[in-house]
């Protein structure tokens, strides 16, 4: 299983990361999903997640979609 981290605009409390987290953790695929307001990071946890779909969740839940982004080099999070 990998883990990603993405960049999301708009959270501004728990009740955002709930939204957040609650739309992406229906996509197929997906172990679970956290995401923390106060860093705008999303970390999702999912075999073979396409960022189109995390895209797609992140806007139905009325947020911005920024992109992923690489935590550390050599870690398994991955960002393009």
């Amino acid at each position: 299983m990998s883990a990603k981290i993405f960049l999301v605009e708009g959270m501004k409390c728990k009740n955002c990361t709930a939204h957040v987290e609650r739309e992406i953790k229906q996509i197929q695929g997906v172990e679970d999903a956290v995401a923390d307001f106060t860093s705008g990071h999303v970390s999702v946890k999912g075999d073979q997640v396409g960022e189109e779909k995390i895209r797609l969740a992140v806007e139905k839940a009325g947020y911005r979609f920024k992109g992923a982004t690489k935590s550390s080099p050599g870690s398994d999070l991955w960002v393009s």
